[in-house]
């Protein structure tokens, strides 16, 4: 038996053997740095994430893949800076007090319903806000 055995395990079986043992540890500890890193840039937590993966090698990193959050903090971050953009430009316009439709700042007069928004200056017929008392574009003095 013992013979049959050294038969077998020719050098260069073993060698391979070792080449497979080798590569399958590097694969393990490939996948806890990278489980490590990715949970950092994502916002989770790297250490709850990294003791998971490495107590159970390769189904605790398929677990991450599914349970891990879907996007990075820098995505996250760039969303929030756009709403916040967007909010401020929806802030740039108004909104009519009769039907609720989005006017610009210029508009005198809805153009859904024909509302008055906002008051004329009687020189240059511009668009004046309601608690102006001078004109800000010809200085004529409103009433």
């Amino acid at each position: 038996m013992a013979s049959l055995l050294q038969e077998l395990l020719s050098p260069q079986l073993v060698a391979v053997g070792y080449v497979f043992v080798g590569f399958i540890v590097a694969l393990y500890v490939l996948s806890v740095v990278y489980t490590f890193i990715d949970a950092k840039r994502r916002g989770a937590e790297p250490f709850w994430v990294w003791g998971i993966v490495s107590l159970i090698p390769f189904i605790g990193l398929l677990v991450y893949v599914v349970l891990r959050p879907n996007s990075y903090i820098a995505d996250r971050e760039e969303q929030m800076l756009d709403m916040a953009l967007r909010e401020h430009q929806l802030n740039e316009y108004g909104a009519c007090p009769n039907c609720g439709t989005t006017i610009e700042k210029d508009f005198v007069v809805c153009p859904v319903c024909n509302t008055q928004v906002r008051n004329v200056c009687p020189s240059c017929h511009r668009p004046l806000d309601a608690h102006w008392k001078v004109c800000p574009y010809c200085r004529t003095h409103i009433q």
